[in-house]
């Protein structure tokens, strides 16, 4: 028993003689990343919540309320009769420790000719930082708080990336939560995410204008790191507005699944509801197995008479004989229907093959898109993403082919009218051959290698 106590000892006197660069491979802080310069120039509010935190929690529960106390306080200089009044009811001991700790800190400064405590700049930062603590807990308070940072900053021209990528990484959070939701099918969790999801698309959207504006002033600043992340935030924050449309789907099928009892108007779902509102589920089938069930029979004798009837009707005769088993019987000859595609694919490919063999390096959209009808137009523009598709190259058939051709559709944000009989406007767009580009870029390299040297 001395023996471990004292191994502990000597582990933790090993952890406190450590120094922070021990803990890292190479025996070296990674000095050129820019969160740890930035760590290593506030090492002051470091240590000063270092020394707020540490210790029993009873203990830091009252130096952070007598902190956020003092720093509530009016008067810029502070004698210590006004805060023997202002902390009546903690004891003389107890309010001197908690002094003595903010002195050491650097949060409290004593002025000794004065005979008056002040407030340092280092606890004006900190207490920034405890702000969330003063404050009621609320739903989707981490998200607001990250956008009023980011918005107030930007007010006051004081924006870092950091808090770009903090608020974009709770984004992401919050999209993988609502994924998980709608993935869940559950109609419970999704109403209960569906009302966060909406709590949080007022938040981005009232932040909307900031992020715009982030965007021109990093852009007239040349700020481009600022204006990299600012666009990657918008992204996130389109993901999330595209996630709308997915809760109403599953809402949907949540309904469609409901079922009413009866004609009751009940419905399982207020079932559900109501199972959940007891508090002990199993009491609900107390006493219910206790009383057998008790038919009432309202002409006993007229029940009884065709009971007997039917008794005597479905009586086996004696000494019948048991019938043996029916020969068996060949299966009537059948066919096995099997459903084909629309012969446009097919016909999509033998154009493609056809341009090829041709060696053409690129073919106007148009043709392989038009002819027919107008849903054989709207088929063949649903097959075009299938080119290129590495999750549909794997697999057998006539998609797996048409994945696996050597071509690549290019459209193109112009569009126009089309001398067809069924489409009147379509954008434009080419087919560019792969296998037409890599002899063109190696015939370049070439041509480039075998050039003379200036």
């Amino acid at each position: 028993m001395h023996e471990e106590t004292a191994s502990a000892a000597g582990a933790v006197q090993d952890e406190t003689e450590l120094r922070f660069e021990d803990y890292f491979r190479e025996g070296s802080a990674p000095t050129e990343a820019l969160l740890w310069w930035q760590l290593e120039r506030n090492e002051a509010q470091l240590n000063a919540l270092r020394a707020l935190f540490h210790g029993p929690a009873a203990l830091v529960r009252l130096r952070v309320w007598v902190f956020l106390e003092l720093m509530a306080l009016p008067e810029s200089r502070m004698s210590r009769e006004t805060l023997n009044r202002h902390f009546h009811l903690l004891r003389d001991e107890a309010l001197e420790l908690v002094l003595k700790r903010l002195r050491e800190a650097e949060l409290l400064a004593w002025d000794g000719s004065n005979q008056h405590y002040g407030v340092t700049p280092l606890a004006q930062s900190i207490v920034g930082l405890l702000a969330p603590l003063a404050r009621a807990p609320q739903q989707d308070g981490d998200l607001a708080a990250l956008l009023a940072g980011v918005t107030g900053a930007h007010q006051l021209g004081t924006l870092d990336p950091a808090q770009l990528q903090h608020l974009q990484a709770q984004l992401s959070r919050l999209y993988d939560e609502f994924a998980d939701a709608i993935a869940s099918g559950s109609e419970f969790h999704l109403r209960r995410a569906r009302q966060r999801f909406e709590r949080a698309l007022k938040l981005v959207d009232k932040a909307g204008d900031a992020l715009k504006a982030i965007i021109e002033q990093a852009q007239e600043d040349g700020n481009a790191r600022l204006e990299r992340l600012a666009r990657e935030l918008g992204l996130a924050q389109a993901r999330l507005l595209a996630m709308a449309s997915q809760f109403n789907r599953a809402l949907q099928q949540a309904d469609r699944q409901r079922v009413t009892l009866g004609s009751t108007g009940i419905t399982t779902t207020d079932v559900r509801r109501w199972l959940q509102s007891v508090h002990f589920l199993e009491n609900v089938a107390l006493g219910a197995l206790s009383r057998p069930v008790q038919p009432v029979l309202v002409s006993q004798h007229e029940l009884l008479d065709m009971a007997e009837g039917e008794f005597e009707r479905d009586r086996p005769q004696d000494g019948r004989l048991p019938e043996a088993l029916p020969q068996g019987q060949a299966a009537p000859e059948g066919q096995l229907a099997v459903l084909s595609l629309p012969p446009e694919m097919a016909l999509m490919q033998q154009l493609l093959n056809r341009w090829s063999g041709e060696g053409h390096a690129e073919q106007d959209l148009a043709p392989a898109v038009l002819g027919g009808s107008y849903a054989r137009a709207a088929y063949r523009a649903q097959l075009l993403p299938l080119l290129g598709d590495p999750q549909a190259q794997h697999l057998a058939g006539a998609t797996g082919d048409m994945a696996r051709q050597p071509w690549r559709v290019l459209w193109s944000v112009e569009q126009g009218e089309i001398d067809d009989d069924y489409v009147r406007w379509m954008s434009r767009g080419l087919l560019r051959s792969t296998d037409a580009a890599a002899p063109a870029a190696a015939a370049t390299e070439q041509e480039e290698s075998s050039s003379p040297n200036p």
